[in-house]
């Protein structure tokens, strides 16, 4: 499912249901969109942020460990 403004100018969230079962308690993945991926990069890990695989996806960890992807835009 999809949420989106009706304008299209705001944040776009996209809802999916997935085969695995979650072992642990990330009950929300945000997949982040970035003109200046490495500058976004930079401010991410100024803020906690842990990089988690750096492959095709960006993963990345909040401070508590919930997982999210950087991607370019």
């Amino acid at each position: 499912m999809l949420v989106e403004t009706p304008d299209g100018g705001g944040p776009r969230m996209f809802f999916n249901a997935v085969p695995e079962h979650k072992i642990v308690k990330n009950r929300l993945h945000l997949d982040l969109d970035a003109d200046d991926v490495a500058g976004e990069l930079t401010r991410l890990l100024g803020l906690g942020a842990t990089v988690i695989a750096d492959g095709e996806d960006m993963v990345l960890a909040d401070p508590e460990g919930n997982e999210f992807c950087l991607l370019a835009r």
